[in-house]
Parts: C-alpha cells; structure tokens; sequence
C-alpha cells in the first residue's frame, strides 16, 4: 500500500483519512467467498481504525477547502490495484507447489496432497464446514477423504488455484462425482457442458442416468430432451434394452416422444421385452397401457393378435388389443392424443400458380416466424396435392402449366427433409388436377381431381411399403377443387366442381366397408376452398361459388352431424391451401378474384377471430400445404451439428462430438465411462481401469500436474488441455438475389374461372436463407510461448528463485504457468505436455524454425495424452 508523503506534513488533528481500494477481478465464482470474506474484514478495518474504503474505479486524487488556521486541506487520493487478487493466487498456488505454508494434507488412497486450509475453504463449502464447522478435522492437518480418486483430487485442486478445469472423455467420470461431493460449482458446470457435447444416440441414457444419480438437473433434462428427439434411434442401440420397466413406461408416455408413427413405440417396446422374453412378457400389459394402441392401425392390431408370440403368452395384452381395435373399427373418437414433439415445428408450402406453375418449396418456421427456401420440385405444379406420411413430403399430382407445357399430371415425388432430396413414387392410375389428398391408416389417399375436361370421382390409396397405389370404390359424384379431411378414420370429400355446377354436398368413406355415405351438405356450394380437420370438427374456408370468391367459413361437427357459420376471413379467396398447427388454422394464399395472393391469415377457433400471420414470400394459388414436426433437419439439422461452408452450400452438416478429434475416444467410450462409474465406487473408467492408472504422472506430487497445464522451455510450445471457451456464432450470408427467376412471358390460365393467369403479376419477393443456431463447441488451441518457462522437475530438487506468471492465451483461455530457476542440470529438455482428446490444433510457428520442428518431431513420438 503506498503512503501519500505529504500526509506527514499535516498536524495530527487534520490528518486526513486514507482510501484504499482494491479491484479485484476473477475467472471463477469459486472465489467469491473468499472475497467476501475479505471485504467483511476490511469493513472490520474501517469500523475499527477509521478507514474509509472507496468504491470508485481508477485511480483520483480530491482537492479539499482552506481550512482555519490558514493551512490548505490536501486532498484524498484512491490507489487501485487491479492484478492484486491475480497475483496473489499465483503466489499462493507456488506456495502449494513448493509445500510452503501449507496447513492441511489431504490423503487420498494412497496419494497426498497438500494444500491450505483458507483456500480449499474459500472454494468450496464442503471444505469451509470440515474447517470452520467446529469438527475435529478443524484442528487436523491430515485429513483422509473417502469416495474421490487421486486424479479428480488433483484436478480440482489444481482448479480451486487458478480457476482452469480440463475435461476429458476419461476424467469426466470421476471429476462430476468428486465436484459434487465437495460442492464446486464451476466444475459440475465444465463437466456438464462437457457431457451435454458428447450426447449421443449411443450414449443418451447412460448420460441421462449418469446425471440423475449425481443431481444434475439442467444435463439431465438436456440428456431427456435428446432421447425424445432421437427415440426412433436410440430403440435400437444396447442401452435401451436394458431400462427398467418403469422407466420404458416413463419414456414411452411423453408427449414429446418424437416418432413418425406409434408403431415405432410399439416395435420399440416389442424389441425390448423380447430381450429377456421370460421375465418381462408378464409387464406387458402395464408397457401397452403407455402405448397409444388406439393410434395404430386396425389391421397392424389384427396382424399383430394373430402372429405375436409375446401377446400368445399374455391373454390381457390381446384382449386390451381386441377392444382398441373394436374401438377404432366403429370411429370411436381415440381416448389419446397425438405426440406434440418438441422440435422445430414447420410448415411446408409446394408448388402454385402464378402466371405459370411453380416449382417452388419453401417451408415456414412457426417458431421463428422465417420462411426458408428447400429443393425445388422436380416438375413445376398447381393444383396439387401434398401431405406428411412417416416423415416423408408427398406432392401428389396437379397440372405443368409452364411456358411450354401444359398437361395434368399422375406423377408423385416424396421429398426426405434430413436428406434433403427428392424422389419419385409409383404413379397415379390417372392424371389428377386440383386433387384432394389425405392420410389415413398410414395410407396416402388421392381424391378426384380432373385430366383435361374429364372430371374424376375415383379414389385410390398409395401404401408406402410396397409403393403401390390401390383404386377403392368411387365417389358418388365426381370432384374437381374438392377438399378432403380425416376425423376417427373416416375421409370426407367436401364441395367441389363436377363439370356443371359448385357442389355443396359432402361425402364420407368408411375404410372397413369400401363404401361412401352422404353426410349433412354444407350452406354454400364452393369449389377451391380451403379443408382442414381440428379435434372433431372440419373447417371449410373461402372458395370459389362460381360467380365470386367467397370469405365464408363453415364448420362440421362430426359428432352432431352438423354445420354452423363461424368468424369469416378478411380477404375473399379460393384456391387456397389451409392446415392445423397447435389448434390453429392458417389460411395461405390464393387468389380473390384480381390479384394472387400472399397473405396469411391464422384463426382461434377458442376466440373465433381471425389474425393477420407472416405472410408467403409471393403471391400463389393452386398451392398445396402440410405440417411436419421434424428434429430441426430443415434450418440447422439439430444443436449438435457443426454447420460448415459446405452445408451453406447445400450438402449435409457433418456431427461434432464434443470436440473429439478422428483418433480420439469415440462416443461410446463416454458411455462406456458413464455406466462404468455408476458400479465402481472409485469410477473406474473403460475397461476398469481407474482415472488414476491413465496417468502417467506422479499425482500425489501435484507440481507435475502444472507441468502438463503449461508450455516448455525456450519458446517452443505444446497442445494446451482442453478447455471449455465460449461459443462461437456461426452466420449464413444472406443470398444476394432471388431463388427464383420471373418470368416476364404470359402463360395459359388455368381452365377454371378460380386461377386466371391473366391477373396483374405480382413481384417475387427474395427469400431469405435459414439463421444458423450458435455452434456450442469446446475449442483447444495450442500457444506459441515466446517468454522463458522453467518448470518443476522433481519435489526434491533445489530451487534458487520463484516466480510465476500469469498469461492471457487465446479466446479467453488462461493458463497460470509457474516459472521457477532451476540448477543447469535440469533446465534442459522439455515437460510432457498434454495433448487433448478433443481435436489436434495446428500448431502456431514460434521465432524458432529449427527449435519448432524438432518440437513437432518430438511430439509426434508423445500423441497420447498424459491425461487420458
């Protein structure tokens, strides 16, 4: 502390009080007890010796008043030493190296370790209660600890000096169990992030039990989240097999269990009581009740009844099985609903009209309100159909009306949306225009439509399985612009054009009997309007009554058998595309008679109003929409991927794990390591093999473990440890002109009065290209060191000067490297340096050519890790 000179000059009476400030700045919160406790005893200091404490930053002096007596009042002044807190941890942390001062010494199976009492207390409070909880370690100093391995010890200590933690795919196993036990935040927070990288569909479970048993909250729930997101990959990986029954029941009932079909769920709960048929058939009956049977198919149940031989042994499963499926044969509304995934939610948008057929996908994000552009269609099309069946894109049909062609088509392509391409299905038996397309039954049903002037009452299904499409009989009268919905297994084609006039009447197919039954007919014919189904009801908006597009919304009841008016939309249209996302329907585009349209409007069928929505990127109609819950496969494929220049270019990202480099332990050595801990008390990690044997240090001489955090001698350097460094946000530049091109050439209309192509054309307008998610990602880096690092040999050697420094590495990495005079004897050669698991950094050159290559040599001979 400095003394200003002139204070000596003043008389005692008029001594002015002395500020000190002190600016302390750490890496870790694990310290902030021991700041507390300082500032508590500088206010002691003040109360006691009348020393005020000031709070400014930087460093001021104050000019006081004349005082009596004539004499000038000098004024105040502040000194700030910012690095006082940072050097001293250095000095404390050479002191532990060199044993000096030390008080306590911690026995941990046979190593030991010495450290002081005010810092392990300062950082965490299992130490503070051992020390100051009047226990009778508070006066030991050799104190024995039970349930840690030396390596984690170590390691935490090491942290608990100079705020740095090195996670491994190894150590992790034993550092989260040894930082909970002695309550180090900073650490349980490095291991978690460093598990939450390295998940895994191999790897899930055991991470998420990993977590549960040591009271990680956040990396459990993240663990939860990845296994409802990959359920359909993690069922067939050995992990799964072996849940308890309870929890598979716990798993399988989550509505944000992410599959395509509940046939998944049911094969996955086959698979896993066939694992040990014997003793697990008779939980089977408790497994189907968190099953949701009554989402299956009928004839998958009446498969399954007559040829499974886990359901031969266990009369209530078929029984259960009989009832669902009578249930469902009658339309019975389902006791269950459907899964709610908690994944990107998007809304795909195909094909339309407007002055020719368009080619276009584009698919809207309902989380972030942004439309993306996807892969074009193979062929422009209006007037097609276009649904999800098992995660797969269907466009279904339409007409080519582009400059040089114009012929209805039978064609139907599916689109992958993890793989990003398309592909062609079997074909239609007839060309289809303006068809109606629906799922039912895990079954792509394609509903009327039209092949030139001939208008279609046929209907046929296609079975993805065998890539078939089968005719079913034909509806009584023939539909073009119909709408079709599905509601309890029954297909309803709504309105339409049959060659004379708009229809109002409605049809009803019952699978079981291959027949169509008339239903209540709606209060106005329309054609081209907008069908979806929401709970029990059908929606009916807008369309075409052969004079004007209407505004008009009606609304079935499937259950009364009846219809009624609701809330109409703001902008007359037809030819429009309408579907269901979390209980509300969005009416997209069309056409109002003049102008094609791009608004979007959203109803609340709870407040029965409808609302303005993002509105499409141009204007369409004849277009066709469907909603998929996919595992952010369209913007980012998921959190884990690393999204390259070429993924911005269109090819597949490809998956980080953790940072783990080609030849570095794998994913399932993590797992392997996490379900390992669990059984042996002293986390034992692959093989059996104790964290402690993966060292080939002398652990219990602690200065060593320095050597391994810092570089060597005379400016070469070594790959520093891993370490968790801020993420990093990767951006898409923005695409510099349209995905599509205008075409400034009138086209042919379309034959029906809906979609002329003569209306005034409205611009494309740009879409804009997806925001790529921040890339969470443990980076290493090595650091060419150009100052003198002398290091620690041996505990016994004898040491003429110390001093330590402190160095700013790299994006925030810091390193304390302990720099100690050593005899000439040994200040030659280098330490063995740390070469991390996640990913071999290209070395940075030093000054030193010759002295770098023969380091690069040398360490090409040193590649694993004393650490691993």
């Amino acid at each position: 502390m400095m003394m200003d000179d002139r204070n000596s000059k003043l008389p005692p009476d008029q001594a002015t009080r002395q500020e000190v400030m002190i600016t302390i700045q750490v890496r870790c919160r694990s310290l902030s007890l021991a700041m507390e406790t300082a500032a508590d005893f500088i206010d002691h200091l003040s109360d006691a010796d009348g020393i005020a404490f000031g709070d400014g930053i930087g460093s001021h002096g104050r000019s006081g008043g004349a005082t009596g007596g004539g004499d000038e009042e000098l004024g105040d002044m502040t000194f700030f030493m910012s690095n006082y807190a940072k050097e001293a941890l250095k000095m404390m942390f050479m002191m532990r190296s060199h044993h000096m001062l030390t008080d306590v010494t911690l026995e941990v199976e046979q190593e030991t370790f010495q450290a002081h009492k005010v810092v392990l207390s300062a950082a965490s409070p299992y130490f503070k209660a051992m020390f100051t909880g009047g226990l009778k370690e508070c006066e030991m100093s050799r104190v024995k600890l039970q349930g840690v391995c030396p390596t984690a010890m170590a390691r935490i200590l090491f942290f608990m000096y100079t705020g740095h933690i090195r996670v491994t795919e190894v150590t992790v196993c034993q550092l989260l169990p040894a930082a909970t036990m002695f309550q180090v935040p900073n650490v349980i927070e490095a291991c978690c992030a460093f598990l939450e990288r390295q998940l895994d569909p191999t790897n899930a479970i055991g991470i998420a039990n990993f977590a549960e048993q040591h009271g990680c909250e956040t990396l459990k729930q993240k663990a939860n989240q990845f296994i409802e997101r990959n359920f359909t990959k993690i069922c067939h990986e050995d992990e799964f097999l072996e849940l308890s029954v309870i929890q598979l029941i716990s798993l399988i009932r989550k509505d944000e269990l992410n599959v395509q079909a509940e046939r998944d769920v049911y094969d996955a709960v086959l698979k896993w009581v066939k694992h040990d048929e014997d003793n697990r058939y008779p939980k089977m009956e408790h497994i189907l009740y968190a099953v949701r049977c009554q989402l299956l198919t009928p004839s998958f149940l009446k498969e399954q009844m007559k040829t499974c031989n886990v359901l031969r042994r266990a009369p209530a499963c078929r029984e259960y099985l009989a009832k669902i499926f009578e249930d469902l044969t009658l339309h019975k509304r389902p006791a269950v609903k459907e899964r709610k995934p908690n994944t990107t939610r998007m809304i795909f948008v195909a094909g339309g009209y407007f002055r020719h057929s368009l080619d276009m996908l584009e698919g809207y994000n309902v989380d972030d309100k942004v439309w993306i552009t996807l892969p074009k269609l193979t062929v422009p099309r209006s007037g097609l159909g276009a649904a999800f069946l098992k995660g797969t894109f269907y466009a279904v049909g339409g007409r080519n009306n582009s400059p040089g062609s114009s012929y209805d088509s039978d064609w139907v392509d599916r689109y992958n949306p993890i793989s990003e391409t398309w592909g062609p299905c079997s074909p239609m038996s007839v060309p289809r225009n303006r068809v109606g397309v629906a799922v039912m039954d895990e079954l792509l049903y394609a509903v009327g439509g039209s092949a030139g002037s001939e208008y279609h009452s046929t209907v046929e299904y296609y079975d993805p399985e065998l890539d078939r499409w089968t005719l079913v009989q034909p509806m009584h009268s023939k539909r073009l612009g119909v709408g079709v919905a599905v509601v309890n297994r029954l297909l309803y084609a709504i309105g339409g054009f049959d060659g004379r006039e708009r229809l109002a009447s409605v049809e009803c197919y019952h699978p079981e009997n291959n027949e169509w039954t008339a239903v209540p007919s709606m209060q106005h014919g329309r054609s081209g309007a907008g069908v979806a189904a929401l709970h029990q009801h059908i929606y009916v908006v807008g369309g075409f009554d052969g004079t004007r597009q209407l505004e008009t919304v009606e609304r079935y009841d499937t259950e009364l058998q009846c219809w009624e008016m609701v809330a109409p939309v703001r902008i007359a249209r037809s030819a429009l595309s309408l579907t269901v996302l979390d209980g509300r329907l969005y009416a997209m585009g069309g056409y109002d008679g003049q102008n094609f349209l791009a608004i979007v409007e959203v109803y609340d069928p709870a407040t029965n109003v409808w609302t303005e929505g993002t509105p499409l990127t141009s204007g369409r109609s004849g277009h066709a929409s469907a909603v998929i819950y996919t595992p952010s496969c369209i913007s980012s494929y998921m959190e884990s991927l690393n999204i390259s220049d070429d993924a911005k270019n269109g090819k597949k990202g490809e998956r980080r794990t953790g940072g783990g480099s080609d030849d570095g332990p794998t994913n399932r050595q993590v797992m392997e390591c996490v379900s390992s801990s669990s059984s042996n008390s002293r986390g034992a990690g692959p093989g059996g093999r104790s964290c402690a044997d993966n060292i080939p240090i002398n652990v219990h001489d602690d200065s060593e473990l320095m050597n391994a955090l810092c570089t060597h001698v005379e400016g070469t350097c070594l790959k520093m440890p891993y370490v968790m460094t801020p993420p990093e946000t990767v951006k898409e530049a923005p695409s510099s002109e349209s995905d599509y091109a205008m075409e400034t050439d009138s086209s042919l209309c379309e034959e029906e009065s809906d979609d002329p192509g003569s209306a005034e054309t409205i611009p494309l307008e740009g879409v804009p290209p997806p925001e790529v998610p921040p890339v969470n990602e443990c980076q290493q880096r090595s650091v060419p060191r150009k100052s003198k690092c002398l290091i620690k040999r041996k505990a016994s050697a004898v040491w003429n000067d110390e001093h330590c420094t402190l160095v700013r590495l790299k994006r925030q990495i810091t390193c304390f490297v302990s720099s100690i005079v050593s005899p000439p004897s040994s200040s030659s050669g280098c330490c063995n340096g740390s070469t991390a698991h996640a990913k071999k950094p290209a070395l940075e050159p030093s000054t030193d050519t010759s002295s770098n290559e023969a380091t690069l040599r040398s360490q090409k001979d040193r590649t694993k890790d004393t650490f691993s």
